[in-house]
Order: C-alpha cells, then sequence, then structure tokens
C-alpha cells in the first residue's frame, strides 16, 4: 500500500502562486507515475496535471496550461505542482495520485480511475 501526502495548500488572492507537494514513505515512489487531480463543491474530479516515473514527460489539462508546472525528486520520494497565476475557478480539493505504470499514451494519464493509489486532498482557495 503506497501511501502519499499533500500539502502547501491554502488560501491566496487571484494572480498568486501556492507550491503543492505530494509525499511517500514507499521505497518505490521511483517507479510510479504521479498525477494531480482536483474536484471542486459539485463538480467532478478533473485532471490538473501527471508526470511519468522517470520524470522524462509531463502533461497537463487545458485550463493549467502555462500556469502549472508539475516536477518531481525522486530522490527524496516527493512530487511537487507549482501553480502560479491562480484563479477564482482552481478552487478544489487537490489530490495527489500514484499509479504504477508507464503509459505510452498520454492519454491514460488523465484518468483518475487509472491510479491505484490516492492522498487525502489539501484545499486551495483562491479569492478574487
Amino acid at each position: 500500500q503506497v501511501q502519499l501526502e499533500e500539502s502547501g495548500g491554502g488560501l491566496v488572492q487571484a494572480g498568486g502562486s501556492l507550491r503543492l507537494a505530494c509525499a511517500s514513505s514507499e521505497r518505490t515512489f521511483s517507479s510510479y507515475a504521479v498525477g494531480w487531480f482536483r474536484q471542486a463543491p459539485g463538480k467532478e474530479r478533473e485532471f490538473v496535471a501527471a508526470i511519468t516515473w522517470s520524470g522524462e514527460n509531463a502533461y497537463y489539462g487545458d485550463s493549467v496550461k502555462g500556469r502549472f508546472t508539475i516536477s518531481r525528486d525522486n530522490d527524496k520520494n516527493r512530487a511537487t505542482l507549482q501553480m502560479n497565476s491562480l484563479k477564482p475557478e482552481d478552487t478544489a480539493v487537490y489530490y495527489c495520485a500514484a499509479a504504477h505504470v508507464d503509459w505510452s499514451n498520454p492519454y491514460y494519464y488523465t484518468l483518475a480511475s487509472d491510479y491505484e493509489y490516492w492522498g487525502q486532498g489539501t484545499q486551495v482557495t483562491v479569492s478574487s
């Protein structure tokens, strides 16, 4: 069982930045793809970003492209999501997820159902 813990959420004004972290104590975390998803009240869970196990490839949802950056440090068993130019519509609970896969098709990284392990989530609130 891979345990994931998110941190870094909070309240920020529109245009501001936040940096979310996803940490794991799993020693093989470096072999897992990591995804970030978010869910706002009354809405479905939405794909935000994903990074392959090696960190070589990253994928983004259309609504965050150019504003968010996903990265990872496999030596520290950690993945981060840098969020810049935040908008009120970015307000949601953000979840980190992991999957022991190496898909060649980027589409599969965007599907929440394809991830095996999830964190508890961290709230991000962007005020206007």
